[in-house]
C-alpha cells in the first residue's frame, strides 16, 4: 500500500510538472527532459511511470478532463430544473475553459498523438452523456423540448467546446468583459436549440422559403 501510494504521488507530481509546461507552451513544448527538470529528477525516472510521451500526455488529458467532468457533475447533481442546470453545467465549463487559457486550448484543440486524442474523445463521450441525462430529465419535467436526447448532447458538447476555442486560441488576448459576453453567448446558443419555448420549427414549405 504505502509504495502504491508513493507512485500515485509521484505520477501526480509528473502531471503537475507536464501541467505547467503546456499551461505555459501547449503539448508541442512537452518533452520528457523538461518535464523531469521540472519535477527535479532525472529523465530516466519519468520512463518509469510513462513508458512515452504519448502515455504521460494522455493521462494529462484524462487528469484535466476528470476534474471538469466532476465540476460538471457535480452541477448536474444539484438542485435547481434540469435547464437551470444544463445551462449552469455549460456555462461553468466555458468559464473555467477561459480561466484555463492556454490550457484548455492544448485539451480542447490542439493537434496531439492518436493516443492522446482517443483519451479526449473519451472525455468527450462521458460530458455527452451527462448532458443527455440532463436532457432526459428535463423532457420529463418539461423544462426542456422533445427530441433526440444522444443527439442533442453531442451537439450541444460540440458547441460549446468549438464555442471557447477561438478566443482561446494562441495570440488572441479577450478582456474580462469579452469573456463574460462570450460565456453568456455560449450558454444561450446552447439553450435554445433544446428550450421547449424557444424551439421554432419550419415545415418543409417554409424552410424552402427562407433559404
Amino acid at each position: 500500500m504505502k509504495t502504491s501510494n508513493r507512485q500515485e504521488r509521484r505520477k501526480s507530481e509528473f502531471l503537475a510538472a507536464a501541467r505547467r509546461i503546456v499551461r505555459d507552451s501547449g503539448f508541442r513544448e512537452l518533452q520528457m527532459a523538461t518535464v523531469a527538470a521540472g519535477a527535479g529528477v532525472a529523465v530516466g525516472t519519468i520512463y518509469r511511470y510513462f513508458p512515452s510521451k504519448a502515455e504521460l500526455c494522455a493521462a494529462l488529458v484524462a487528469s484535466v478532463s476528470q476534474r471538469e467532468l466532476d465540476v460538471m457533475t457535480a452541477i448536474a447533481d444539484g438542485d435547481g430544473s434540469a435547464d437551470e442546470r444544463l445551462r449552469g453545467a455549460v456555462e461553468t465549463f466555458s468559464a473555467r475553459a477561459f480561466r484555463s487559457g492556454r490550457l484548455a486550448y492544448a485539451m480542447i484543440a490542439e493537434p496531439v498523438d492518436p493516443a492522446v486524442e482517443d483519451m479526449r474523445l473519451r472525455y468527450r463521450a462521458d460530458i455527452s452523456r451527462l448532458l443527455c441525462r440532463l436532457l432526459i430529465e428535463g423532457v420529463a419535467e418539461g423544462t426542456l423540448s422533445l427530441q433526440h436526447p444522444e443527439t442533442a448532447s453531442a451537439c450541444i458538447t460540440g458547441a460549446f467546446m468549438e464555442g471557447v476555442i477561438g478566443p482561446l486560441a494562441p495570440g488572441e488576448d479577450a478582456t474580462a468583459a469579452e469573456i463574460a459576453d462570450a460565456v453568456a453567448q455560449i450558454g444561450d446558443c446552447c439553450l435554445t436549440g433544446v428550450a421547449g419555448s424557444n424551439v421554432v420549427r419550419l415545415d418543409a414549405k417554409d424552410a424552402r422559403g427562407r433559404r
